[in-house]
């Protein structure tokens, strides 16, 4: 195995570079970077304008008219939107380079200019009535995955594409719709959803990058961000605020854990901290079907199984369950669940659907994937440990599995989630462990795929191994895991962090947010003093899905997702943004969050968030209603 650090030097560089922005987040704070002055123009005077250190460049600047379409010239038909998308005020869009990067191979994933920002700007005032202006307020957002994307210059490659002439806004623009300053960043790299520019083309960790990803580009990203408001607009904004979700919901902890000056108020939601752990864990359910069942299970299989548990825990009516952390369903005890002629604990099964029904082997094998990774592939009977408390993890148990009756497709489907088998094959610097399809999971600098679907010879020890080395290397890594309980200077700045998660989440576990926000408790005193600046939602029924659009519960009645009709969700695209609302009233006007009711998509159904770690119960007679549930 290759030695886990390569030459310290670029990454001292890289911290100096950050040591340096830290000290320009510092004057821009006290409001050295000179007295008001008029709005500037949309244009290349920008370029001249903003210069607030020797490693950020403007590569672009340019000016849509209300109306226009949002794409630069040139932009390829494959990166293209099929639905153009048009400006909804005038808005100047400018792109941002902050090196120094990472030098190395021309066109290769581990090497890089820098980091990549994109900012739009609404106008500061406008004589027409109907158009947007900026509300002084800045809404930075994270990115999901690997991050990577189309922000920078034409020096980074993407299938061929330069990324001048792609724009990266996304479902962001309505919040530029709204008067909001935004910001995005590809947080060091060019490549979206691809995780090869965490190592070196020899091999080791490419520590630069790592950095630039888990934290520097988070910096960056605000005080670069700020530093241009103010030049924009001759005034810096009132309030800046970070959102983010998944990878995004990382990033806005490792604020709050690192930069607590950067934002005034944090948005963060399925959090991917717990890195390693978690997305080593993510790949358990295919080592488990490989070792004990030769292939993965039949996805009609899995959503039968997973419809089967919500039923159990009182989600046939709903679709989705209220508290699947405390639904402790056993397949092998169900007799309506096993395939005829089978017996698991006991029970002889009925259903002759071998399409659905599932073998006594199968069914143990379920409890397993719920219950999580363990060093040996053992597990817990639901009856005495379901894996829906913190108290769950152990030596052995090293983490959760998805909540019962959530779409198992992504975990164990046919195939594996690809950023879990990219990061097991970074953990054992092996790119081979990877899989192999879909292409582009590791690559090299000719785009040629390196993953050769090694995970598939894997034994509960290998991956409890991969495991070890994720906590091992976070040095390397640069503190990814971004799990530290100390947010003493986010309280003591007065900031704010409202976080959620999905309790049908296919991707990360939700008792991993329970998890973190349990220890804050522990180390920060007590659950009512972390909730005086960091308040936790856990939404029933839903999905890993930023946009609140979808649900990944298997809703009894369809054996699919259950329809976003039923399922009571956030509607930030209706305008309402709830979450997002509260975090700014508690910001700006101290006024705490509590009960927060949203609705299904057609409004038929109704419900409220409970701020952890109260849940909604049921108290009336029309469970559709969110006058019917207390938050208890």
């Amino acid at each position: 195995m290759r030695s886990p650090l390569p030459a310290a030097v670029p990454f001292k560089r890289t911290l100096r570079a950050a040591a340096a922005l830290s000290a320009l987040a510092g004057l821009a704070a006290c409001g050295s970077l000179g007295p008001a002055s008029p709005p500037l123009a949309c244009d290349d005077g920008l370029k001249a304008a903003f210069k607030p250190d020797a490693n950020t460049t403007v590569v672009r600047v340019k000016a849509f008219r209300k109306g226009e379409t949002l794409a630069l010239e040139n932009t390829p038909a494959a990166v293209a939107p099929a639905v153009p998308v048009l400006a909804p005020a005038d808005i100047c869009l400018v792109k941002l380079l902050v090196g120094p990067g990472k030098a190395g191979p021309a066109g290769a994933p581990s090497t890089s200019a820098g980091i990549g920002i994109e900012v739009w700007l609404p106008p500061a005032s406008t004589a027409d009535a109907t158009q947007t202006r900026w509300n002084q307020t800045l809404r930075a957002y994270g990115s999901g995955g690997w991050a990577g994307g189309f922000h920078a210059d034409g020096t980074r490659l993407t299938s061929g594409v330069t990324s001048t002439a792609n724009v990266n806004f996304a479902a962001h623009i309505g919040a530029v719709a709204k008067g909001y300053a935004v910001s995005t960043s590809d947080h060091g790299h060019g490549r979206p959803g691809n995780g090869s520019f965490a190592r070196n083309e020899d091999g080791s960790i490419n520590t630069v990058l790592w950095h630039d990803f888990a934290e520097r580009s988070l910096l960056v990203q605000a005080e670069q961000t700020k530093a241009l408001v103010k030049l924009y607009y001759g005034k810096p904004q009132r309030y800046a605020y970070f959102d983010g979700f998944s990878t995004g919901g990382r990033q806005g902890y490792k604020l709050a854990q690192k930069y607590p000056q950067a934002y005034d108020g944090i948005l963060a939601g399925a959090p991917a901290f717990n890195w390693s752990r978690f997305i080593t864990a993510e790949l358990y359910p295919q080592v488990l079907m490989q070792r004990e069942l030769g292939a993965p299970m039949a996805l009609a299989k899995l959503h039968a199984v997973s419809g089967a548990a919500n039923a159990a825990c009182g989600g046939a009516a709903l679709g989705f369950q209220m508290d699947p952390l405390a639904c402790r369903y056993d397949p092998t005890k169900d007799a309506a669940t096993l395939c005829a002629g089978e017996a698991g604990n006991g029970v002889a099964g009925r259903s002759t659907n071998t399409g659905t029904c599932l073998s006594a082997r199968e069914a143990t094998v379920m409890n397993k994937i719920w219950y999580g990774q363990t060093r040996d592939g053992s597990h817990a009977d639901p009856a005495t440990d379901n894996a829906g408390s913190t108290a769950s993890l152990s030596a052995n148990h090293l983490w959760f599995g998805l909540t019962r009756g959530t779409n198992l497709a992504a975990l164990a489907g046919g195939v594996p989630f690809p950023i879990a088998t990219a990061q097991v094959a970074l953990e054992l610097q092996d790119p081979g462990i990877a899989q192999s399809t879909p292409a582009g999971t590791l690559t090299n600098a000719a785009g040629a795929n390196l993953g050769q679907d090694r995970w598939r010879h894997f034994s509960h020890a290998d991956l409890a191994r991969a495991f070890d080395q994720g906590l091992a290397l976070q040095p390397a890594f640069s503190a990814i895991n971004t799990d530290s309980p100390d947010l003493t200077a986010l309280r003591d700045r007065g900031a704010k962090v409202i976080s959620y998660h999905g309790l049908a989440d296919q991707l990360i576990m939700p008792q991993g947010s329970v998890q973190y926000f349990e220890r804050l408790a522990a180390a920060m005193g007590g659950v009512a003093a972390v909730q005086q600046f960091n308040r936790l939602y856990l939404i029933p029924g839903h999905a890993h899905a930023g946009t609140f659009a979808s649900s990944a519960s298997i809703d009894p009645a369809t054996g699919a997702n259950a329809s976003a009709d039923k399922v009571p969700l956030p509607q930030p695209a209706t305008g309402r943004d709830e979450l997002f609302s509260a975090l700014r009233k508690w910001v700006e006007n101290g006024q705490a969050p509590g009960r927060i009711e949203v609705s299904s998509s057609n409004a038929s159904v109704s419900m409220p968030l409970c701020v952890y770690p109260q849940k909604a119960v049921l108290t009336g007679a029309l469970p559709r209603a969110a006058a019917s549930y207390a938050c208890q």
